[in-house]
């Protein structure tokens, strides 16, 4: 039998009762706030716990979600682990709010989740150190070629002699006065400014929506275009959000502006580099090495797709952002946010709705729905749904 078709008969039977009863008496429907993809509710449940039912759907695609939740669920937590096109959130008939765990949020369709009256909010902040964290890890892996000594050391070479040193150290540079270029300025692409410096980077960088002013303050060099920077760099790291006008930011054409044998870095989004260009250019020479964390198509594997015969890349799946603090704040941030929704104040980083300047601001959003009357002492509800 289809392992769908079993999964979801054991669902339904699971998700009969994820209305709580009625305790003394009539009482108003709670609303319906459903995890998409992710099956741990422990850190969210505390803090919606009074004011919602909580759902864990633990799906890939809108396919593997529950009809109750596609039928009732107000709210929606994500990672980046499922995408939501126009067609997937048309599925939803009560949505009014999706967070992302998370900054980035190309994984949903803004405009139309605007149109379908649905708030996008994302949690920026959580995992700024970390994301940085883990780009400086990967500049310096690439410099200093840690991973290449590290495998040829498994692979039995003791690197004994001063010949084989140079053997499999070759390719190392100094760092001091080497110039790293950073395209887009945010928060992580500050963070890893601050980082560079102290190990003698100069650095510069590239973002066209940054105010003026911000390089002086942080002792950075404003480059005006994209191409000044490609060629003035020996290091590049992208640091931007992923849209429609900068997909493949980093193709064949740009790789040609390139300063030739540069490092690219990529801890933001998979689908800013071509990865098709960037195998050829790795083969080629004209990129020394990468650093990948991100990737066009996720999982991630070496069996498959243009890099798995590129020389000089080193992959992560996807865990630049990671680690146990910033897991549990970014889920308590997202919980706080939908927690706001709900209870109809102000949420903090609302994407789908823009002040008449075009800047992402702050937004009420009085959803509302089923709170006033909740018993306080609720049935926690973690269901796969």
């Amino acid at each position: 039998m289809d392992r769908h078709k079993v999964k979801r008969q054991r669902l339904d039977r699971i998700c009969e009762g994820i209305r709580p009863p009625i305790v003394n008496g009539p009482m108003p429907a709670r609303p319906l706030v459903a995890l998409l993809d992710g099956r741990d509710c422990t850190v969210e449940m505390p803090i919606l716990k009074d004011v919602a039912t909580v759902a864990f759907c633990d799906a890939q695609s809108t396919q593997e979600i529950h009809e109750k939740v596609l039928n009732e669920a107000v709210g929606a937590l994500m990672y980046h682990t499922i995408t939501l096109s126009r067609q997937d959130l048309e599925k939803f008939k009560a949505l009014r709010v999706i967070v992302r765990i998370g900054s980035g949020y190309d994984n949903v369709d803004i405009k139309s989740a605007a149109e379908l009256g649905i708030a996008v909010c994302n949690i920026p902040s959580s995992s700024v150190e970390e994301t940085a964290d883990s780009t400086l890890c990967h500049i310096l892996n690439l410099y200093r070629r840690v991973t290449w000594l590290h495998q040829a050391m498994r692979e039995g070479n003791r690197a004994s002699s001063m010949e084989q040193i140079r053997e499999v150290a070759g390719g190392a540079v100094r760092i001091r006065g080497e110039t790293l270029g950073i395209i887009g300025l945010g928060r992580v692409g500050q963070a890893v400014a601050l980082r560079a410096k102290p190990f003698g980077f100069n650095v510069i960088f590239y973002d066209p929506y940054l105010p003026d002013g911000v390089e002086r303050s942080l002792g950075l060099q404003r480059i005006g275009t994209l191409q000044d920077l490609l060629m003035h760099s020996d290091c590049i790291t992208l640091h931007c959000s992923l849209n429609e006008h900068n997909h493949h930011l980093i193709n064949d054409f740009t790789i040609k502006q390139m300063r030739h044998g540069c490092f690219l870095v990529n801890t933001a989004r998979g689908g800013l580099v071509d990865e098709k260009a960037l195998a050829q250019a790795l083969k080629e020479g004209r990129i020394r090495g990468t650093a990948l964390d991100v990737h066009e198509s996720e999982p991630f594997s070496f069996a498959q797709g243009p890099l798995k015969d590129a020389p000089n890349v080193i992959c992560t799946p996807h865990t630049a952002w990671y680690s146990e603090q910033a897991s549990i704040e970014s889920r308590e941030d997202a919980a706080k946010e939908i927690r706001r929704a709900i209870t109809g104040t102000t949420l903090s980083n609302v994407m789908t709705l823009t002040t008449s300047a075009g800047k992402r601001d702050a937004c009420h959003l009085p959803i509302g729905i089923g709170v006033q009357g909740i018993s306080h002492s609720p049935v926690e509800v973690s269901h796969v749904c």
